[in-house]
């Protein structure tokens, strides 16, 4: 009987984070692709678009006027995903198949610069600091409205993300519920932390740099690496060094090692495919209900779609919406490629 080898033979991972399984297919990153291919856009943007609705001084869909800002601009949503206003509900608690209920919350959308073409790659340190601290003053504004036990910080990257607008922004929406995932990760942080005393992602992180093989990016502060049990082909997740369960308990050291953090990860992706690479990426860090939450640890996602190429995307269809989430190439070889990468945007070369 062949003896296992986890970088050549199919095999599951467990993700326990969320209690979940990934398949993974080494065997089948030699397959021939004849599938779709996405369109790249190479059009060479403006640093000013007069159509642009985020840009300084344009008019948005509202006819709300954008200041002229110089840094990063934090504006209520036009579009809430939530709405603020408190609607009367009764529970009905005998109901099996029909439950709902209303979800009060508050979205807004963070430009990160003043310029429509830049990207965070593409960003001086400084000002990737500065979308940091808007962060952090968000999470907290946001998160001492008495309704609001959760802030969600996420950023759609690219047209293939379903993002909209390319002038580079973000988005916050923040609720009085926790999301199906947030709430996945708190329980499984929660159990480990209770029966071992020790905050689970700090000792995933210990082990994952002794091993090295999965690291992409260490500093003073943070580490990005794939994670062991990664669903998408260039997934990464930047973990704090320190026990750090929210953005806000960030020092100063920190918030620069971050940002480098964010800059480098974001510029490998983009020479990987010598294109604007895109992802959906997200911050999970301690939920705003006022409990001390010692189970938690900063960490944040990327999940970018690209598989082989700038035109070939990973799709999640078949066996992944029937079955378990699957992956081709390993975490392992995924890793050493975005390692290998020059921290240096290939455009300022």
């Amino acid at each position: 009987m062949k003896k296992f080898d986890i970088y050549e033979d199919p095999h599951r991972r467990y993700n326990p984070l969320i209690n979940e399984w990934v398949l993974v297919s080494p065997h089948r990153s030699k397959r021939p692709w004849q599938g779709q291919n996405e369109t790249v856009t190479s059009n060479t943007l403006p640093e000013y678009d007069p159509n642009c609705y985020l840009c300084p001084g344009n008019i948005r869909a509202n006819g709300e006027v954008n200041p002229a800002y110089e840094n990063a601009f934090v504006f209520e949503n036009d579009f809430a995903a939530l709405k603020q206003e408190e609607i009367a509900f009764e529970e009905k608690t005998t109901e099996t198949f029909f439950k709902a209920k209303p979800e009060r919350g508050i979205s807004r959308v963070v430009c990160f610069s003043p310029k429509h073409n830049l990207t965070l790659p593409e960003m001086p340190m400084e000002d990737i600091e500065n979308i940091i601290l808007t962060w952090q003053k968000e999470y907290t504004n946001l998160g001492n409205v008495d309704y609001i036990n959760h802030v969600q910080i996420f950023e759609n990257k690219g047209s293939v993300m379903g993002c909209s607008n390319p002038h580079p922004h973000g988005q916050i929406w923040a609720q009085s519920s926790l999301p199906t995932e947030v709430e996945k990760t708190q329980n499984n942080l929660k159990g480990y932390y209770d029966a071992h005393q020790s905050n689970l992602l700090l000792d995933y992180l210990k082990e994952e740099l002794k091993l090295g093989e999965r690291i992409v990016i260490e500093n003073n502060h943070f580490v990005a690496l794939v994670p062991f049990w990664a669903i998408w082909p260039f997934e990464t997740m930047i973990i704090s060094k320190r026990h750090i369960n929210k953005i806000t308990n960030f020092t100063k050291d920190e918030i620069t090692d971050f940002a480098l953090t964010l800059k480098q990860l974001t510029s490998k992706y983009d020479n990987l495919f010598q294109t604007s690479f895109p992802y959906s990426s997200g911050i999970h860090q301690s939920s705003t209900d006022g409990e001390s939450h010692p189970e938690w640890q900063f960490h944040m996602h990327f999940y970018p779609p690209l598989l082989r190429s700038a035109t070939v995307k990973k799709f999640m269809v078949g066996y992944e919406m029937m079955g378990e989430s699957q992956r081709d190439i390993t975490p392992e070889k995924s890793a050493q490629m975005l390692r290998d990468l020059s921290d240096v945007h290939y455009k300022s070369k």
